[in-house]
């Protein structure tokens, strides 16, 4: 089993609130991490269990008195009759890390936990493994623009290795897991166990189209009308859609920089996939090589490095505030990470060649009223060094490794 970085930060919030709440998207490895740190004194059901979910919606007070505490309930979010009444328990007890509770539909599990639980529950948000995690390093830090350091260099090839395998647990964990095999099972049973119970979906096939349709743009601006056409539907039923993949963990909406000094800014935000594997299977790309050569590689490559930083911050625990720049002219910052009153321009490019035209666009934040800090250019060159006096050419492995 690989270790996880969000380890730590699940130690703790156990150690200071009566209820871990842990959420991410299916198969990220939620329950085998827990297991594995769960105390001898600790019972697990799974609401996965027909019998006992059907128990815990009729009988929610009987079903927790059935359990006694320290309790990990799992796919928490099928019995949210449970939440008053762990409410009720744990505000009779304070003794710390009485329940743990874990979920995929982030959405509904968060609603819950913010109406019954606050003040009670510390929350974790646990994603597909990170570049460091596979690769088990554990000296890694998050980024910080500030904080800029050389580290070993990735080649173009090894990237897309990783953009293009992605980093869900069983294809590492599991001795020759067959990448298609897993993705087709993923996709199939996200379908059946999260989609059907959200939402009721006419046609799953459209549905199945919208899927590789985000895919395929992921990294790009989201056009609604645009996807509606292509996949046959309405622009309401894809903006449904959207908000599924969202609040299951399954994408991440970029949203655009915003600014009473900047006129004529875009309001479309840009999609992310949280896991580039699965991104990949569902545009069908046969292989790392045949994506790393093709036009929209640099999408791939940049919706990777913003999944990259939102992972790695989510397994601190840090808020990460980040947004693109567009506007009608179709002039861009890739990315803008808002930190101590300070914007951090960046751009992310697929080369190895960066050039200082590259950060023209910079020059529109000097009309903000907000302090301008180091930038720079991630991208695929080998050294970590300065491009002005303000902005660095910055390696990928500065960045995920």
């Amino acid at each position: 089993m690989y270790d996880r970085e969000v380890k730590e930060r699940i130690e703790k919030i156990n150690n200071t609130f009566r209820v871990l709440v842990v959420t991410g998207p299916r198969q990220v490895g939620k329950t085998t991490l827990l297991e594995s740190m769960m105390p001898e004194n600790m019972t697990k059901v799974s609401l996965d269990d027909e019998t006992l979910r059907k128990e815990a919606q009729e009988n929610p007070k009987i079903f927790l008195d059935s359990y006694p505490t320290p309790l990990f309930i799992d796919e928490v979010q099928y019995a949210p009759q449970l939440f008053p009444y762990i409410k009720m328990k744990v505000d009779k007890n304070k003794e710390r890390g009485q329940y743990w509770l874990s979920g995929s539909q982030l959405f509904d599990l968060m609603k819950n936990v913010t109406e019954s639980l606050a003040g009670r529950a510390g929350i974790v948000k646990m994603n597909s493994f990170t570049y460091s995690e596979i690769l088990q390093n554990y000296e890694k830090e998050i980024f910080d623009p500030q904080k800029l350091k050389q580290k070993e260099y990735i080649d173009v090839n090894e990237i897309f290795e990783r953009i293009f395998n992605g980093g869900m647990p069983e294809l590492y964990d599991i001795e020759d897991m067959d990448r298609n095999d897993f993705y087709y099972s993923y996709i199939n049973t996200y379908i059946e166990k999260d989609i059907k119970k959200i939402k009721n979906i006419g046609n799953i096939e459209s549905f199945k189209q919208f899927m590789r349709d985000i895919a395929i743009r992921t990294g790009t601006t989201l056009n609604y009308s645009d996807i509606a056409k292509d996949v046959g539907v309405a622009v309401n039923t894809i903006k449904d859609w959207v908000s599924i993949l969202v609040s299951t963990g399954i994408i991440y909406l970029l949203e655009p920089y915003s600014s009473n000094k900047l006129k004529r800014l875009t309001h479309m935000p840009k999609i992310i996939f949280m896991d580039s594997g699965l991104a990949c299977y569902l545009a069908n790309w046969e292989n790392a090589k045949t994506l790393q050569l093709s036009e929209i590689s640099g999408h791939f490559f940049e919706s990777y490095v913003v999944s990259e930083l939102i992972k790695s911050y989510d397994n601190k625990g840090i808020n990460l505030e980040i947004s693109h720049f567009r506007n009608k002219e179709t002039e861009e910052i890739d990315l803008i990470l808002f930190k101590n009153n300070t914007l951090y321009p960046l751009e992310i490019k697929k080369t190895a060649n960066p050039r200082k035209d590259m950060i023209k666009n910079f020059r529109h934040l000097e009309k903000v009223n907000m302090k301008l800090g180091i930038g720079g250019i991630i991208c695929l060159y080998d050294k970590l060094m300065k491009l002005d006096d303000n902005n660095y050419i910055i390696p990928i492995s500065s960045v995920i490794n």
